[in-house]
């Protein structure tokens, strides 16, 4: 559970936007979105190649 200390006389609005920082960090959200849909192993190591491959390039074209 998030637990967001509001000081006396503090903005609604500045408590919620530390609630909405506080919860982005847990990462709740990005393993919802990850476990909607299953994927293959062969799957993900092909989405990981090809991130590794991309990165790669940007260096060799940055250098």
């Amino acid at each position: 559970m998030i637990v967001i200390p509001i000081k006396e006389g503090e903005n609604i609005e500045r408590a919620l936007k530390k609630f909405k920082r506080k919860f982005e960090k847990t990462g709740v959200i990005r393993e919802l979105r990850h476990r909607q849909a299953y994927l293959k192993p062969s799957i993900k190591r092909r989405e990981v190649k090809k991130k590794a491959v991309y990165i790669q390039k940007l260096q060799q074209d940055d250098e």
